[in-house]
């Protein structure tokens, strides 16, 4: 897949091609026993990207595998089509992947978007797996803020329709905000975000591979899947 070379436009009318595919029909008891985190890094004013996925056990976020690849891309950064310069990349590490998980975390937005085509909708469409968006930031919807304690939430409001939860992952830190990408019901979501949310603000399936993608990025780790031998010593 490659969406070099489109315009916005083009952009926008495959986002609403997209958008006539997404379902969030799975059912509220739909098995999770493994979740994974998928995250980009890139040098400023590079066109190489640095993907990686990470395969962890569910509830226990006990890393398991990850995959890392690189890729390349001239697609502008433009909010609301992050999807279009990341996902191409992300597709190359998930075909790593021997074995998917339950559900995938993206570093984005689901339905939390004008045209409910966030990055994990967009890859959940393509690849037909369960993803939830996960954005440290959000510039769609409207809420009101959750209490400080840690694993309150609020509603995101599309009108009146909600779309989305503003959550806060640790006491009296900045809220997260996070929707479902595809199959998965806004109640599954919140559910799977608060189990997956360990002592940091950023839930533990995209911190971990924020960590990783960094590391592979200036060349600690290699490209290729690797398995943990003993994820007790990763970190």
């Amino acid at each position: 897949m490659d969406y070099n070379g489109l315009s916005i436009s083009e952009a926008t009318q495959i986002q609403n091609e997209l958008r006539q595919h997404l379902r969030f029909d799975y059912p509220e008891n739909f098995p999770v026993h493994t979740i994974a985190g998928a995250d980009i890094s890139y040098n400023r004013n590079s066109e190489i990207l640095y993907a990686a996925i990470v395969l962890l056990d569910y509830p226990y976020m006990t890393l398991k595998a990850y995959a890392l690849v690189t890729g390349h891309t001239t697609f502008p950064y433009v909010p609301g089509y992050l999807a279009f310069r990341e996902v191409p990349t992300l597709l190359k590490a998930w075909d790593l992947l021997p074995e998917k998980p339950d559900v995938l975390i993206l570093d984005g937005q689901g339905i939390l978007h004008p045209r409910q085509m966030g990055i994990a909708s967009h890859f959940g469409v393509l690849t037909q797996q369960a993803t939830i968006g996960c954005g440290k930031s959000s510039l769609f919807g409207k809420f009101n803020e959750p209490q400080l304690s840690k694993g309150s939430s609020e509603f995101i409001y599309n009108g009146m329709e909600p779309i989305g939860y503003i959550l806060r992952t640790k006491d009296r830190v900045k809220p997260v905000y996070i929707s479902p990408g595809y199959g998965l019901s806004l109640i599954k979501t919140l559910q799977i975000m608060k189990q997956a949310t360990g002592a940091y603000r950023i839930p533990e399936p995209t911190r971990i591979a924020h960590e990783i993608v960094n590391d592979f990025r200036i060349g600690k780790l290699k490209a290729g899947y690797h398995i943990i031998q003993n994820p007790l010593t990763l970190f």
